[in-house]
């Protein structure tokens, strides 16, 4: 079955529901998964994005049977998960089992990478003969270090759950019993935030780390929320000792 895509109030989940092959992503997943995120993206109300997978593994990669056509200019795996990327909302991998190849990548084109003991990952580009494309190795060396990258990419080190988070793949490693508790607080942690800060800085936050900053942008970014109800309602909040009721506006 092709991924799935559920919304719930400010918080939309993606599901790859492939448990019998490890949740391997074919061709035909990939526009479906950029047309998820697009509809994430025109969905004002959604501020968290989940990234999940059913069965033992989080997800397998690409399938290996397919590679030749996976780089297509425009539609390929990379062009895939540089949108989940840049999707407007902020999102959040959830990972309960083994993640290996482009699935790593996809994983760390998330704002939040929250596993269990039971992860491990590896990538077998170098193994398999592939040369992997230029925004994945960059995330991994923006993200993870050039050292870290060069282990994984061509040593072809697996890392079990403790060295995914030591070398900062994983922002978060709780138990198995506590994943989705500590989940669910997260994205509800998330979807309480004031949508024009939230979202902008996101935005820009990745943009600092791929070079991009556009300090005209976040400039214009600053003045928005100093103009905005939503600073007022923030600060009353804080006087009053309430939740904020934030409306992006």
């Amino acid at each position: 079955m092709t991924p799935e895509l559920r919304i719930a109030g400010t918080i939309a989940t993606i599901t790859l529901q492939r448990p019998t092959a490890a949740n391997k992503l074919a061709p035909e997943d990939l526009p479906v998964l950029r047309a998820h995120v697009a509809a994430v993206n025109a969905s004002e109300q959604v501020l968290v994005l989940q990234l999940r997978s059913t069965g033992k593994h989080f997800c397998a990669g690409y399938d290996i049977a397919e590679v030749g056509g996976s780089q297509a200019e425009g539609t390929g795996f990379g062009d895939m998960v540089d949108a989940l990327e840049d999707c407007r909302a902020v999102t959040v991998a959830v990972l309960h089992g083994g993640i290996y190849g482009g699935a790593t990548d996809m994983a760390l084109a998330c704002d939040f990478r929250i596993g269990s003991p039971a992860v491990e990952m590896f990538m077998p580009a170098a193994r398999l003969g592939l040369h992997f494309y230029a925004s994945g190795m960059q995330r991994y060396v923006t993200r993870l270090g050039v050292d870290v990258a060069k282990r994984l990419f061509l040593a072809g080190d697996k890392l079990d759950a403790g060295a995914m988070q030591a070398c900062g793949f994983l922002t978060h490693l709780v138990s198995a019993d506590e994943l989705e508790p500590q989940t669910q607080a997260l994205c509800e942690r998330l979807g309480t935030m004031a949508p024009l800060a939230l979202l902008g800085m996101k935005r820009h936050l990745n943009q600092m780390a791929r070079g991009q900053m556009d300090a005209q942008s976040v400039r214009a970014a600053v003045l928005q929320t100093l103009a905005s109800s939503d600073l007022q309602e923030g600060a009353l909040a804080w006087k009053e000792k309430r939740a904020p009721r934030f409306t992006g506006r």
